[in-house]
């Protein structure tokens, strides 16, 4: 009944995963490519979680 006042948490994760992603351009443009490959590893887990959660809706 109420579930329009839930978090959708595959989009909360997409939200992560962008921001990630902005971090993760910012630090590759002021040079630090270490921290960039951090950054991307962290999204790349990210994304991993949302196409799992988007996989496990469908099957439904």
């Amino acid at each position: 009944m109420f579930r329009w006042f839930r978090r959708n948490e595959t989009k909360n994760l997409e939200n992560a995963y962008a921001r990630k992603l902005e971090e993760a351009r910012d630090v590759q443009r002021r040079g630090d490519i270490v921290r960039y490959s951090e950054l991307m590893a962290e999204a790349d887990k990210i994304l991993q979680e949302v196409e799992q959660r988007s996989g496990d809706t469908g099957a439904q």
